[in-house]
């Protein structure tokens, strides 16, 4: 069973993001904003994907704020979990940002919120996650 860790500071839309994933798509999801349990968990490789949103409050990774890009970097420079495909996810719509974004970052898709189509959208989750695992 295809396994995502959601890591989203917003209760609410954690929520809403793993029902659609559970009940759409059949995924188990997995949440969690501290940085040392996304490391974590990664490294672990019990997960097949990363939902990261880009605007985090409260991640600190060794005394400093971190947002969702910059645990993206970590998480792609590091050789255990640089192949764990990351699914960035802001309310930031413009193609502009979306494509800065996936630059700066090094994820692999980016997708924006609220979710409109949720078919859609687990669709992409799962084709992201299958072609990593091939």
């Amino acid at each position: 069973m295809t396994t995502v860790l959601i890591v989203e500071d917003e209760e609410d839309v954690r929520l809403i993001l793993s029902i659609i994933l559970t009940r759409r798509g059949g995924l188990k999801v997995k949440n969690t904003e501290n940085v040392e349990e996304i490391l974590q968990i990664a490294s672990s490789g019990e997960i097949d994907l990363i939902l990261m949103d880009i605007a985090l409050r409260q991640s600190v990774y060794q005394g400093r704020s971190l947002d969702g890009v910059k645990i993206t970097q970590l998480l792609k420079a590091n050789s255990h979990t640089a192949n764990i495909p990351v699914m960035l996810i802001s309310a930031h719509a413009m193609e502009s940002h979306r494509q800065q974004f996936l630059v700066d970052s090094g994820a692999d898709d980016y997708v924006i919120k609220p979710i409109l189509d949720q078919l859609e959208f687990v669709e992409r989750v799962k084709n992201l996650a299958a072609r990593a695992k091939n």
